[in-house]
């Protein structure tokens, strides 16, 4: 690949994404709620001219690009998160949400353009080996959008032998990437607690019984 064309194509494309990712960014919606969010994406995945499958979980989709060289079976899926979070936006930024109590504070607008730019490319590229599945996920904070992905058949009718995701990180510098060997990133778990015994008084203190004299 050459670099010049690389840089030419994000030149091109650089004010469109932003554009769209800002969009994005001033309609946020939650967990399987993201219907406008995959409509837009969906729009231009049209544009693109690339082959798309929508409603796996709700809102999800997969867009799948074939590689003009013969093909080596290999199958590889790209991933990226779309949903936002229940939170109140106060940056005060021209593209600010204007869905009351909802957010696009983890980067999840970003990831979906990323992948949208990704598309991009590709559809204009297609100078490789293979398939590529970019998949659209809904729901991922907290509410088991890759496991509804999965059950809906994911897997059964897009089978990759890889799949690769990423997540901004606004502390790294600008065209820095951030890599390591095993996991990264956080994960939150949920612990529910029973406990059974008898009620009581929360100020009661037991005394020690008086000793005639």
């Amino acid at each position: 690949m050459s670099n010049n064309k690389f840089v030419s194509f994000i030149s091109k494309n650089i004010d469109h994404f932003k554009a769209f990712r800002r969009c994005l960014h001033m309609y946020p919606e939650l967990g399987f709620e993201e219907h406008e969010t995959s409509h837009r994406v969906v729009q231009e995945l049209d544009r693109l001219g690339v082959e798309y499958t929508t409603g796996i979980a709700k809102t999800g989709i997969v867009a799948t690009i074939r590689g003009n060289r013969r093909d080596s079976g290999r199958r590889v899926g790209l991933r990226a998160d779309m949903d936002a979070l229940p939170m109140q936006e106060m940056s005060g930024v021209p593209h600010a949400s204007r869905h009351t109590g909802k957010m696009h504070a983890c980067g999840h607008d970003g990831h979906t353009t990323i992948l949208l730019g990704v598309a991009a490319w590709l559809s204009e590229n297609r100078d490789f080996s293979g398939t590529i599945h970019l998949i659209f996920q809904p729901a991922e904070e907290g509410l088991g959008g890759a496991t509804g992905m999965i059950d809906d058949g994911l897997f059964d009718s897009f089978p990759v032998d890889e799949i690769f995701a990423l997540h901004n990180w606004p502390a790294l510098p600008s065209g820095m990437v951030g890599v390591r060997s095993g996991p990264i990133m956080a994960a939150t778990d949920k612990i529910r607690i029973v406990v059974r015994g008898k009620g009581g008084h929360g100020a009661s203190i037991p005394t020690a019984p008086s000793t005639p004299s």
